[in-house]
């Protein structure tokens, strides 16, 4: 009730100034309002008073990469840990926080949050098909407190395409290429007098770069989208109101045969593609359906509302190995990996030499709700000489995840799998339960141009959330369920502010409270990860240059790990919530990109470079980790360098991306333990395109992926060792109308 009384408050405060005191040089809104942007135009990243990176569509179809963590590789500050080799889902952090699920990271389509339970199953088992967006923004610093929940590291925002400003438009984009791969995208769209739509559908199909044991079954995916956007609008006529109405509707459906199993140390050594006879039935289906309505009034230049309601459905199933012998798969890895007892006899299970008696593929069933309502104001205004941007807004969220995961018992006999029996009559304790979370979030952001030189942001937010698990023991759900419940209130303050020395220079600072939900299953007295986090750095631009280079530095009061099969925490659990204790991440981030001009060609170069230090400071009594201890995922050394070579008369161009990302522990502290079996190996990776215009609406590409077909760990969660992609192909062809 207070949040809502000061909203209220505030609101009418904003209206009588903005309306009084407008500033006289406001110009009118363009045709029509945008609201699926938290940057803008990569100009606008560079007025903005602390980091913030937009890389636009013709940044995208450079590689015109399938894959999040290629692409994410040119933004400094976030970090990615590949699991399967296509970015399906993907593990996100940004400026040290924990990558798991990228369940620390505020993730954004067209500015609607994605992930399936943002507040009470962070984990983002969803992914929006990385091949169908226009555009990726990174924001982080004191202006993320205009979004959330996580507020600590940064906000992505992945920007799909969009309704035509005018007239009529179409797309059609084609590849092919290694392993049986394929991409087809189509969309069409148009925008009349008043009336503006957008419809586009995708199929992204592999059969996958491994290899099964003893089976002809593939290892690939086939994924479908369809997006539809409607937009009806008023004339933009000066001096009248302005109405504006969005509805969106996205669907997306996957099935893939993904498994939870890596590989031994000596398997991978023999044969990065492998996998497991036993897991030839694993397979993931999920769908997806997300329905948005967005309304905008804007009463003036100077004074708009907009009122946003949204709902994301998704259902997943997710039917792999569990347990073999009543041995978890992260066990029997390790086992092997140790030379440990009973490590023979497990490595023969793995190679189908043996017969096994139970082996346990459990349905991960889940469905997910999440939905919302949002209202912001925006008024412009000057006030005492100075010109505030003010944006006030709340949102009301729930979320919520509901599991029931029965299992199938099979057998291993002769090397081929043969079924047993059900658990499906029998589904109790953390199998068969509700989790949920009820969020009320407000937020007062203010953007002043003091002098001319100087610009200041202001950041206030709220965050009070209510969360429950219920967990039954018996399927039908009509015995008393065991609950948990937890709360909490956050209160976060940021400012930040940039100075422009000259044309050419301006330096930036900023410092902003930021804050990691607690999860649906927490409990009382679990609190959220919180830290103060500061930025401090400097741009240059001249002519075709600019460089950006700023330091960043987190303080934790409170280190929280999500727990899960897939992240185990540092005790070892798989639900539930960890503290670490105190804990401090110090970090540059650095990019470069300048253009050379030799005649008619032109050669572009880009430069992304991030160093991180996360470490335990103070351990919690009773926790594993100790002072000193390194972070998971979070590597100390990740650099990217672009180069291109464009010809504007003939049509050709041709891009060679080098990335390095140094190898991190993939458990807390094992630089304190020295384990080899607990760090991903250094990644060095080179990636080429070449392009030929057939027409300026056509674009003949060819893309090689690892042209040097390094393969390297580069994850051991879950279950074992995980290899990057081998060298492949594609070709392609984008034609745009």
């Amino acid at each position: 009730m207070l949040v809502r009384n000061q909203l209220s408050l505030a609101i009418s405060l904003l209206a009588t100034t903005g309306m009084v005191n407008a500033a006289p040089d406001l110009q009118s809104a363009n045709l029509y309002l945008e609201e699926t942007t938290v940057i803008g135009q990569q100009d606008r990243a560079k007025e903005i008073s602390a980091s913030a990176i937009v890389l636009d569509e013709t940044d995208l179809e450079v590689f015109h990469s399938r894959d999040i963590n290629k692409i994410l590789l040119d933004a400094p500050g976030v970090y990615v840990a590949a699991e399967e080799g296509w970015g399906l889902r993907p593990n996100i952090g940004i400026r040290g926080t924990g990558t798991s699920r990228s369940s620390k990271v505020t993730i954004l389509e067209d500015g609607v949050l994605v992930a399936p339970a943002p507040y009470s199953n962070p984990e983002a088992y969803y992914f929006p098909t990385t091949s169908r967006m226009v555009g990726v923004e990174v924001l982080k610093g004191s202006p993320i407190l205009e979004y959330g929940p996580a507020t600590i590291g940064g906000v992505l925002n992945l920007v799909s395409a969009q309704i035509p400003e005018a007239g009529f438009e179409a797309r059609a984009n084609v590849e092919a290429g290694s392993f049986d791969t394929y991409r087809a995208l189509a969309n069409v769209g148009g925008h009349g007098a008043n009336v503006g739509w957008m419809i586009e559908a995708q199929n992204f199909q592999s059969g996958g770069f491994q290899d099964i044991d003893r089976s002809a079954q593939d290892t690939g995916f086939d994924k479908n989208d369809v997006t539809a956007k409607f937009r009806v609008h008023s004339d933009n006529v000066p001096g009248r109101l302005y109405h504006q109405l969005d509805v969106k509707y996205q669907y997306a459906e996957e099935t893939s045969n993904m498994s939870y199993f890596g590989l031994t140390d000596a398997d991978f050594n023999q044969d990065a593609d492998r996998r497991y006879g036993l897991t030839e039935l694993d397979e993931m289906d999920n769908s997806r359906d997300s329905y948005s309505v967005n309304y905008q009034l804007r009463l003036s230049p100077a004074f708009s509302v907009s009122a946003l309601a949204y709902r994301n459905e998704f259902q997943r199933d997710w039917f792999k190995v569990d347990k073999i012998n009543g041995v978890s798969g992260s066990s029997i890895i390790g086992t092997i990996n140790t030379n440990g007892t009973d490590a023979a006899l497990y490595q023969s299970w793995l190679d189908g030499s043996a017969d096994v008696a139970d082996i346990d593929i459990k349905h991960n069933n889940r469905a997910y709700v999440s939905e919302g309502v949002q209202l912001v104001v925006n008024g412009k205004f000057e006030l005492g000489g100075t010109q505030h941007d003010v944006r006030i807004g709340v949102r009301d969220h729930r979320d919520e995840m509901d599991r029931f995961q029965p299992v199938e018992s099979f057998a291993q006999v002769n090397g081929e799998l043969i079924f047993v029996d059900s658990t499906a009559g029998n589904v109790t304790g953390s199998n068969n339960r509700i989790e949920t979370a009820d969020a009320l979030a407000f937020w007062l952001i203010d953007d002043i141009q003091v002098s001319e030189a100087l610009k200041v942001n202001v950041s206030i937010r709220n965050e009070d959330m209510d969360v429950s698990r219920r967990t039954f023991g018996d399927n039908d759900r009509v015995n008393t369920p065991a609950k948990t419940t937890n709360d909490a209130n956050e209160w976060l303050f940021g400012t930040s502010a940039s100075y422009k020395l000259s044309d050419a220079w301006t330096v930036l600072g900023g410092v902003q409270q930021g804050m990691t939900p607690i999860s649906g299953g927490s409990k009382k007295p679990d609190a959220p990860e919180t830290s103060t986090n500061y930025e401090l750095g400097a741009r240059w631009t001249a002519a075709a240059t600019e460089i950006s280079m700023i330091g960043f530095y987190s303080d934790y009061a409170n280190t929280v790990q999500y727990c899960s099969n897939a992240y185990p925490c540092d005790n070892g659990d798989t639900q539930g919530a960890l503290s670490l204790g105190e804990s401090e991440v110090i970090g540059l981030e650095l990019r470069a990109d300048t253009t050379a001009q030799f005649s008619r060609l032109s050669m572009p170069i880009g430069v992304a470079y991030t160093y991180t230090q996360a470490e335990v400071t103070e351990g919690v009594n009773g926790a594993t980790d100790v002072s000193g201890d390194e972070w998971a995922y979070i590597p100390a050394n990740q650099l990217s360098a672009t180069i291109g070579l464009i010809d504007g008369a003939t049509g050709l161009s041709g891009y060679l991306r080098a990335s390095y990302v140094e190898g991190s522990c993939v458990v807390t502290g094992c630089n304190r333990t020295g384990d080899t079996f607990s760090k991903t190996d250094d990644q060095l990776s080179l990636d080429a395109s070449a392009h030929y215009a057939l027409t300026d609406r056509a674009d003949l590409y060819l893309n090689v992926d690892n042209l040097l077909d390094e393969r390297t760990i580069v994850s051991r969660s879950p279950y074992g060792a995980r290899a990057n992609m081998p060298r492949s192909f594609t070709l392609g062809v984008d034609y745009k109308f």
